[in-house]
């Protein structure tokens, strides 16, 4: 055979995938069928480009169902450029923040000192942290700013634990809140682009333009709720707190007592309504002042033992 026609062992090797990889990505209508020639299965440069083509769209997160849309899109005469675009966008960064390297050396002292392998880890469970490949000693800082609260975070005062427990606390929710957004502006914006599979090229390339508007749109609304929140939550704790530590100049007003309807009733039946609010005040003290008494004063039994005794 030819350097553009191949057995279906030539091809996995050339498209790197297995025979077997092959051979499903055929049931599932992904792959052409190869020509027969005799016995022999022919595969040609279409189906190595078919194979990159599907490795290429595995590699950006679509789905196998969604690679078969495209595909046939595809071969329909429609082009893939414009969705490869959109994808790239959207899988683009969304902050300008650039990351950075830090040995761990560095990374123990902007800890001051503290050499916490539990810590460490954690950090990179969380993607704080990145190791770097064949260099034990250093590591890639996705988020420096994310980082530097933390060390301002530790240097008041805050165990490390803390710290990760809250930032894992803190993603949850704005995980949440980035959900919340996306299907927002899915809705009221990107559904008539992408409401349909696949998109032309026209509707991806404006939903790409629309995205890169829309990207800053997210973080400028949360940053204003937040200063708000802020604002109204720590002036509100604040008080709180000075007046916990604060002396009372006054008895606390005392706590509302309800007494049921019935009870009400027969005591103004007793002593009338005007004086029904001083009977009752009267009653409570009396029965306050004899328990106080009955606590203070033995029993019958505690009496007669010390009459025996005298």
């Amino acid at each position: 055979m030819n350097g553009s026609e191949y057995r279906i062992e030539d091809l996995a090797r050339a498209g790197g995938v297995t025979v077997r990889t092959i051979r499903a990505y055929q049931d599932r209508g992904l792959l052409p069928r190869p020509e027969r020639r005799g016995r022999a299965n022919v595969y040609g440069a279409r189906h190595l480009a078919r194979l990159r083509q599907i490795a290429e769209l595995l590699d950006r997160g679509y789905t196998l169902a969604s690679i078969k849309e495209l595909l046939e899109a595809w071969d329909a005469g429609r082009g893939l450029g414009g969705v490869l675009g959109l994808v790239a966008e959207v899988r683009g960064p969304w902050t300008d923040e650039e990351p950075a390297r830090m040995s761990r050396a560095e990374l123990d002292e902007r800890f001051g000192s503290t050499e916490d392998e539990a810590a460490v880890a954690e950090a990179l469970e969380l993607g704080v942290l990145e190791r770097v490949p064949g260099q034990d000693d250093m590591f890639v800082v996705p988020s420096p700013q994310e980082l530097s609260v933390a060390v301002e975070l530790y240097a008041a005062g805050v165990p490390l634990s803390a710290i990760s427990g809250h930032l894992r606390e803190l993603r949850g929710q704005v995980e949440h809140i980035a959900s919340r957004f996306l299907e927002f502006t899915t809705e009221h914006v990107f559904a008539r682009y992408l409401g349909h599979q696949p998109p032309t090229d026209r509707e991806a390339a404006e939903a790409t333009r629309l995205v890169r508007r829309l990207r800053p749109l997210a973080q400028r609304s949360v940053d204003a709720e937040l200063a708000r929140a802020m604002r109204l939550f720590a002036v509100r704790h604040l008080e709180q707190q000075l007046a916990r530590g604060s002396t009372p100049t006054a008895d606390p007003e005392p706590l509302p007592v309800l007494l049921p309807a019935s009870t009400i009733r027969s005591v103004e039946g007793l002593v009338g309504a005007a004086n029904a609010a001083a009977f009752i005040t009267a009653a409570t003290e009396r029965e306050v002042q004899a328990r106080t008494l009955n606590a203070l004063t033995p029993t019958n039994r505690q009496t007669t033992d010390i009459d025996q005794i005298g």
